[in-house]
């Protein structure tokens, strides 16, 4: 398979321009990555969907089993090298399998589970014993994989773990004593990626078989939904280890637990868009088919307005998504059998900012979607029975999953100020020329078939550098405590991100009409995610008489991108999709 070339470093479209060449858009989708995107979704149609009852009812062994069938058909072994039975594909290949598998419900999260974080600490960061032991299995799926790292007292503050390893008097065990609660996958795994403290202190990734001896599992959890995915309490009582099972070094397990959730938060993205589409079509057959004063539900102005929002929603998460895979990719290719530890880890975190907005908008947009969905549906929708009841129950954990939303939002800013702090971009500069461009209006000087849409792009990224620019002024290393005006700088970022993945994929696709009008309405969508956040941030930063005019200005100026013809475009754009019954890319 091809790989990418355009290198894009993190957070780079928050101070530069990014060229068409170096965004991945799903135009630029292969046959291969169509092919896998077909034998994912023909699985989970024959295999998954006629089963959800039994998902529901909790049948572990029931999804052990076709997790194992998937894994005949290599839809777990797309991310493993060739050299160790796997497929050896890219990252997009990794996002297209979990968008395809995203509407499986639980299944869905446990396959994902077993392909991200519970293999990929062995496949980036494993001995070379290590992979030839282990991912051949993974990759057939004789083996099913779980991730140790959530603790009773150890959640978003991952590495304030209390689970402890200790060499036994013969030097050729570790003892790990602690425990590790809602792990995925836990009552039928066949390994276990756990972290604990060598001697209380150096944090360290450890290969755990279940039938190593000290190794229990706690009952099943009783969650509110994916209930076909098992969650339960892994218990460690002097568990013995072999030496030869610790993941990398004794103490960096902090690089490959932190590193992996980026690819974990990257692959949610990808399996929420899945899982928002299938909301999506289900409110346009529902609305289609339902009659209420003589007109289908569909008919009428204000379902087709909430038809249109969705598919906008859809149309700027799915561009960013698949954004960022070719960034993932062209940063972590160059690392799949390396067995330099540190550029690996640096390399897998190029692009956490990225990865972390990914999480964010896919989960926020399921779960925007979902509630619409369940909303055209009426009192149908909040029966047991109909798919978006359990579609709006299951949505909700992925706000939580790898790492909360607020805490993924306080990590992009955070991302930034330590690249500022750090001199990694000449911020000076770059802060008084988006001052200049505020002041004389030359963010509005843009050209393109888009240049209309690129305007309030530019708009966005000289605010974005202003707020900036003034919060590192008022608050300097401190800026870390600062944690609501952080939050909304994340949102500010992540309408930057959305946004100009949105015009660049517009620009690059061939027949744009009606992607155009997706375009216009994700910007419009856009301007109240920015006002939202950027209005307190200057009311915050400044004061007296300037903080009145530049209050009154931005307010002016946003205002601006809203355009007349929104309703009529709307209404089309819901016309197109009432006809199709699906969100197509």
């Amino acid at each position: 398979m091809n790989r990418l070339k355009h290198f894009v470093e993190g957070g780079d479209f928050l101070i530069e321009e990014i060229t068409p060449e170096a965004v991945f858009t799903p135009e630029d989708r292969t046959d291969e990555h169509k092919m896998m995107a077909d034998t994912a979704r023909q699985f989970i149609s024959r295999e998954i969907h006629p089963n959800i009852k039994r998902l529901e009812e909790g049948d572990f062994s029931f999804v052990a089993e076709k997790m194992k069938k998937a894994g005949n058909l290599g839809l777990l072994a797309h991310s493993i090298p060739e050299r160790y039975g796997g497929l050896g594909l890219d990252k997009m290949s990794k996002g297209i399998v979990g968008e395809a598998l995203g509407n499986a419900s639980g299944y869905s999260v446990a396959h994902s589970n077993h392909t991200c974080i519970a293999t990929l600490p062995i496949t980036y960061f494993g001995s070379p014993f290590q992979k030839q032991k282990y991912l051949p299995k993974l990759a057939s799926g004789e083996y099913l994989g779980a991730y140790c790292l959530t603790e009773p007292e150890a959640g978003s503050d991952a590495l304030a773990a209390q689970t402890t390893a200790a060499l036994d008097s013969s030097g050729e065990f570790y003892l790990l004593n602690g425990t590790k609660i809602y792990i995925t996958n836990a009552s039928f795994a066949d390994t276990f990626i756990v972290y604990a403290k060598v001697d209380g202190q150096h944090f360290t990734a450890f290969i755990v078989e279940k039938d190593f001896l000290g190794l229990s599992i706690g009952p099943e959890e009783d969650k509110l939904g994916i209930k076909g995915s098992s969650t339960c309490s892994v218990h460690m009582e002097d568990c013995q280890v072999p030496i030869e099972n610790v993941i990398g070094e004794v103490g960096k397990g902090h690089l490959i637990a932190l590193n992996v959730l980026n690819l974990g938060r990257f692959n949610l993205g990808f399996a929420t868009i899945g899982a928002a589409k299938h909301s999506f079509q289900l409110a346009l057959e529902h609305s289609t088919e339902r009659k209420q004063f003589n007109k289908t539900i569909s008919e009428f102005n204000a379902s087709k307005e909430k038809i249109a929002d969705m598919a906008a929603k859809l149309y700027a998460a799915e561009s960013l998504v698949y954004r960022t895979a070719g960034h993932i990719e062209s940063a972590l290719a160059p690392y799949e059998n390396s067995e330099d530890f540190m550029s690996t880890a640096k390399a897998m975190n190029e692009h956490a900012l990225e990865s972390a907005i990914c999480k964010i908008v896919g989960s926020e947009t399921l779960d925007q979607v979902v509630d619409e969905s369940l909303q055209l549906h009426g009192g149908a929708g909040y029966i047991k029975g109909y798919p978006v009841e359990l579609a709006y129950r299951d949505a909700r954990i992925n706000r939580i999953f790898e790492g909360t939303n607020e805490i993924n939002r306080l990590l992009i800013p955070g991302a930034f100020f330590k690249k500022l702090a750090k001199g990694s971009f000449d911020a000076e500069s770059l802060i008084e020329k988006a001052q200049q461009s505020l002041r004389s209006g030359s963010f509005k000087q843009q050209t393109g078939p888009l240049k209309e849409l690129r305007e309030p792009l530019a708009l966005y990224k000289d605010l974005y550098l202003v707020c900036a620019g003034l919060a590192f002024s008022k608050y300097g290393d401190k800026i870390k405590d600062e944690q609501e005006m952080l939050l909304r700088m994340a949102d500010l970022a992540i309408a930057i991100y959305a946004v100009e993945s949105v015009i660049v994929r517009t620009e690059k696709a061939g027949e744009r009409e009606w992607k155009e009008s997706l375009a216009y309405t994700c910007v419009e969508q856009s301007v109240f995610d920015v006002q939202k956040a950027v209005l307190p941030l200057l009311s915050n930063l400044m004061n007296g008489e300037e903080r009145a005019k530049t209050l009154g200005q931005v307010s002016q100026l946003l205002a601006g991108y809203h355009w007349p013809d929104a309703v009529e475009r709307k209404r089309n754009l819901a016309d197109y999709y009432r006809e199709r019954k699906q969100y197509q890319s």
